[in-house]
């Protein structure tokens, strides 16, 4: 049996009964193939019946130890269960003996309370007394004149000596003079011996602050918060404190460390650090602050306003963000009301009549330098009209020769200037950036209104509007030869200027006056001047005539009457004549002037006008001559190459033009007998009969019989 559970229990792994059988068979001798043994399985049952037999005594004994286990198990859980409910009747009563407990310790502290108020009922007269006592013996000491007491005598004291002559000064100031008792306490009801003691006390201060014993100056501090020279003692706290802590040139920021540092001392040395604190803030402000910025101010207000703006600017920048920075302190309730106040102590004379101040420098700044752009191009303003946008467009509407005077030569001047611009810009940028932090709230809008009036003023009408004028006055007549038309340079800088001026109008202004009525103000005035603008845009395309004049005179100069019908029809060595080469060249230059010149729709409209003008042009100058075969041939070359040069308009109107011009002077060239055909063709069936007839005029066998038999 022994064998059999050492052999069941070999491994620890879980039993596997294949396994199992395996390593029993695998012991027995004559059980497998091991060593050469033959296979015997008579002794492999016998051993598998012993084994058997083994396993059933091994199984009947730990079955018997099994419930021997059980039972033991059940035994002691039954007293174990008897143990937990005596355990819960002895908690039971121990938790009444604790009520019961608790019960006697609040009556014991009940009584012990009671008996505490009638000792302290009694104690505290006894102390009264006490005191009272010690108070009429020092009283007798400064009666007989001689203070011996070790507490007037030793100066480490000094704080029982404080109390003592406080509380006697009191009762003294309590005393009728006119009696005996009051007489005889007059010494100390008098100052003397009184503003001594505190005098001392703030000189132990002082000497204590100079050593940076903290302790002893809140101990000192403590003493003299029941005198009438606290406040004394808070006053040279400051004053000492700002010794030495202004030695840069930076005020600003001397005053912010020295606030730092100073808040945190000041919890440790007073009761009331708040007030002390706001007290030195109030005092930096109202003594060192408003003396420099006095200092900085009235040197410039009168004699250089520019600079005068500059430092109020930062003097005004700098001191907000000073407050900001002791924002961060406890300063009381509302210390935001408190800076504030104190800022506008400082700055509330500049800041009244600031914008009048703004005003007239931006004025004085801006015509300064358009006059010194002037004087540069040695050019004296003339007067401009200004009868307003409906004036402008009647001008427009009647196509006058622009009445402004005789015209005049600006010898390819456009009078703008980008540095001009510029200047102004940041002129009125830095302006707008002084109004937002130096007007008052309410009054911003309005300020920046006004500032935005200068700004139109000065770069809308005293530059944009003046060189825009100048160059209509300049826009020669369309007989003139070699015209200089400087109007579209004009037209280019002033768009882009005027990008700029809405630009700023964007970023700098809106913010200012976005929630105010001012805005609709504004909006309307900027329209208004684009409007202007636009109508003298307008009134510059007699600019277009001028273009018109110079093709005329190209092609006056170089068209000839033998292009269109040479001498000897079998030697035309040229694809299109040389009036139509320079034509096309002079327009192409026309065309890219205009893109680069404008934007937007307007590039459209003008484009369109030239090109129906173009069209015109070369439909009249092609009337003017008479085609033979091969000149008509010539004549659709350089309509071909007018076309091209059409397609860079990119305006459907005028290529689609063009493209009836190129079939009509298909006419000219075209068989007698095909011209009926043609004419009823898709390009040429919507036309008027007289045009079709003017072109086939043209042809020189017009008058032959064939010919106007076929095209009656």
């Amino acid at each position: 049996a022994a064998h059999c559970k050492e052999f069941f229990f070999c491994g620890q792994e879980p039993f596997v009964a294949d396994e199992y059988i395996e390593r029993l068979a695998w012991r027995t001798p004559g059980g497998g193939s091991r060593g050469g043994e033959a296979f015997d399985p008579k002794r492999l049952l016998e051993e598998f019946v012993n084994h058997i037999q083994e396993l059933q005594v091994m199984d009947e004994r730990i079955q018997r130890k099994v419930e021997k286990l059980e039972q033991q198990c059940q035994k002691e859980a039954k007293e174990f269960a008897k143990k937990v409910q005596e355990l819960q009747k002895s908690n039971q009563v121990a938790f009444q003996h604790f009520q019961e407990l608790d019960e006697h310790i609040s009556y014991v502290a009940t009584k012990v309370c009671h008996l505490g108020d009638q000792l302290e009922g009694v104690n505290t007269p006894r102390q009264r007394a006490v005191e009272a006592q010690k108070l009429m013996k020092y009283f007798n000491e400064f009666l007989d004149g001689e203070l011996k007491s070790d507490v007037f005598t030793n100066s480490e004291k000094i704080k029982e000596a404080a109390d003592i002559i406080q509380k006697l000064h009191l009762i003294a100031q309590e005393l009728p003079f006119d009696s005996l008792m009051g007489f005889c306490c007059y010494p100390l009801s008098s100052p003397g011996k009184y503003h001594d003691l505190e005098c001392q006390l703030i000189q132990e201060f002082t000497s204590a602050q100079r050593r940076g014993e903290i302790s002893r100056m809140r101990e000192v501090a403590a003493v003299l918060l029941h005198f009438k020279g606290y406040s004394h003692c808070v006053d040279v706290y400051i004053k000492q404190c700002q010794e030495g802590a202004f030695l840069r040139n930076d005020v600003f920021e001397d005053a912010a460390i020295l606030c730092q540092r100073v808040n945190k001392q000041v919890g440790e040395i007073f009761s009331n650090p708040e007030t002390v604190l706001a007290k030195l803030i109030q005092n930096i402000f109202e003594v060192k602050l408003q003396s420099y910025v006095k200092d900085q101010l009235e040197e410039h207000r009168k004699s250089d306003a520019e600079q005068y703006l500059k430092n109020l600017y930062d003097l005004y920048t700098r001191t907000t963000n000073l407050s900001s920075k002791l924002m961060e302190f406890n300063l009381g309730t509302d210390k935001q009301t408190f800076l504030s106040k104190l800022i506008k102590a400082i700055f509330i004379s500049y800041l009244e009549n600031y914008i009048e101040v703004e005003i007239g420098y931006l004025k004085s700044r801006s015509a300064m330098i358009l006059q010194r752009y002037y004087d540069s191009k040695n050019h004296q303003k003339r007067s401009i009209g200004t009868g307003g946008i409906q004036d402008l467009k009647e001008r427009l509407r009647q196509r006058t020769n622009l009445p402004l005077g005789p015209s005049i030569d600006t010898h390819g001047e456009t009078f703008l200037s980008q540095e001009v611009v510029v200047n102004l810009l940041q002129e009125t940028k830095q302006a707008f950036e002084r109004c937002h932090r130096l007007s008052d709230p309410s009054d911003l809008p309005k300020n920046a209104f006004r500032i935005f009036s200068m700004l139109v003023e000065f770069l809308c009408t005293e530059h944009i509007d003046y060189a825009l004028e100048t160059g209509l006055a300049g826009i020669p007549s369309s007989d003139s030869k070699n015209a200089n038309l400087y109007f579209l340079d004009v037209v280019h800088q002033a768009n882009t200027i005027f990008h700029l001026f809405d630009k700023q109008f964007n970023d700098h202004l809106m913010p200012l006056i976005s929630s105010s009525p001012k805005l609709s103000e504004c909006l309307q005035k900027k329209k208004d001047i684009i409007e202007q603008m636009e109508v003298k845009l307008d009134m510059g395309i007699d600019t277009l005539n001028c273009m018109i004049g110079q093709m005329k005179h190209i092609l006056a100069a170089e068209q000839k009457k033998t292009d269109f019908k040479p001498e000897d029809e079998n030697n035309v060595l040229i694809q299109y004549t040389n009036a139509c080469v320079k034509v096309c060249g002079y327009v192409r230059k026309q065309v890219e002037k205009i893109r680069n010149s404008m934007d937007g729709k307007n590039v459209d409209t003008v484009l369109m006008e030239l090109g129906v003008r173009f069209h015109r042009l070369i439909y009249e100058h092609l009337q003017q001559y008479s085609y033979s075969c091969m000149g008509g041939m010539l004549a659709i070359c350089d309509v071909a190459e007018y076309r091209k040069c059409a397609k860079d308009f990119k305006i459907a109107l005028v290529l689609q033009l063009f493209d009836t011009l190129h079939a009509l002077c298909n006419l000219l060239v075209v068989a007698p007998d095909n011209l009926k055909q043609v004419c009823s063709g898709e390009q040429l069936a919507n036309l008027d009969k007289n045009i079709l007839h003017s072109f086939v005029q043209l042809r020189v066998d017009y008058r032959s019989a064939r010919l106007a038999r076929h095209f009656s």
